[in-house]
């Protein structure tokens, strides 16, 4: 089951999507947003499920989807957490700042509680006031949960997953080190995130969604080149059944929270960081990492962070080579 929100008012609009991604029917009489449908899974699944299955067969009033008119799936959300499951970016990016990498991150995750009163929409221009700011993507897989209870264990976690989705968690590293410096957290360095037209079922995915983990190639392009083709399954440390266990460890998370799994990032074949795909790498899925290897290899970095007109795409196929999740593709757009 694939599901979207049409861009209108605060929450969107609920739409299920045809596997194709061509079509789309309304939700409306099931729940007019997907954070009502979450609310009410028990009820709302199974018909959003019948909507599914009848737009596949062409039963039910159907219209052309078109990525540009999609919000993120959910616009807004209650509450949205990152992780860094891939502790090869966390220690490459530390690597650039100079800090050293506690060992305790390779068996405990690191999480942050970004602002969720408004993601981008997948399309959306990345709005930039300063290009001193270091404006950088981060490609990354996400999940949407049910009500999880306070203490849950792994499992119990990962059956609370109802969707899985793509995300571009955008940062502004020059802005990073001056926030951790003052030892409270992101704020003003981790503005709106966007993800991708559509969220999907765990069932839907089927062999790419195992052990909790996404797997799969997250193609990512900057300026229509090829610049990443990291494999989510793969050096993912903490799979989303931990992380979103992590995050229930104090307090229950409400249906609709998201759980981000950080950077998607792969080591080379010979263990260190990964290539260029120029070089016969998978590359990044994110600036900071590729800078940091040109500063261990050359000295210094020579790619610079995101500037005007710079535009990125973050997606990711099936073995056919369709779109699974439709393609976050965004500008930046100087303001």
């Amino acid at each position: 089951m694939k599901l979207a929100s049409l861009k209108g008012g605060r929450d969107g609009r609920l739409v299920v999507v045809s596997n194709d991604l061509a079509w789309f029917t309304d939700a409306g009489t099931v729940a007019p947003t997907l954070q009502a449908a979450l609310d009410n899974w028990w009820h709302c699944e199974p018909l959003l499920r019948g909507l599914a299955e009848s737009l596949e067969h062409g039963a039910v009033p159907r219209e052309r989807f078109h990525e540009h008119n999609a919000a993120s799936p959910l616009p807004r959300a209650y509450q949205w957490v990152d992780g860094s499951a891939y502790v090869n970016h966390v220690q490459l990016v530390r690597k650039a700042r100079g800090a050293e990498m506690p060992e305790s991150f390779w068996t405990d995750p690191l999480m942050y509680q970004g602002a969720s009163d408004g993601f981008l929409a997948p399309r959306d221009p990345i709005p930039l006031a300063d290009a001193s700011w270091g404006c950088d993507l981060e490609g990354e897989v996400a999940v949407i949960v049910d009500d999880v209870p306070l203490g849950a264990t792994r499992e119990e976690a990962l059956a609370a997953i109802r969707l899985v989705m793509l995300c571009n968690d955008v940062s502004l590293r020059n802005l990073i080190p001056g926030e951790l410096a003052k030892g409270f957290g992101f704020v003003q360095s981790k503005p709106a995130s966007a993800f991708s037209p559509v969220a999907v079922s765990p069932d839907a995915l089927g062999e790419a969604w195992k052990d909790g983990k996404l797997h799969g190639a997250l193609l990512v392009e900057l300026d229509g080149k090829a610049f990443g083709r990291a494999d989510a399954g793969v050096d993912m440390t903490f799979d989303f059944g931990t992380l979103v266990a992590h995050a229930a460890k104090t307090r229950p998370l409400c249906a609709g929270t998201i759980v981000g799994s950080g950077t998607v990032s792969n080591r080379d074949a010979d263990g260190g960081p990964g290539k260029p795909i120029s070089d016969g790498g998978l590359g990044y899925s994110c600036l900071a990492e590729v800078r940091t290897v040109e500063t261990l290899v050359h000295g210094a970095p020579k790619t610079p962070f995101l500037l005007g007109g710079d535009t990125i795409r973050i997606e990711m196929k099936d073995a056919k080579g369709h779109s699974i999740f439709g393609a976050i593709e965004q500008t930046v757009e100087r303001i």
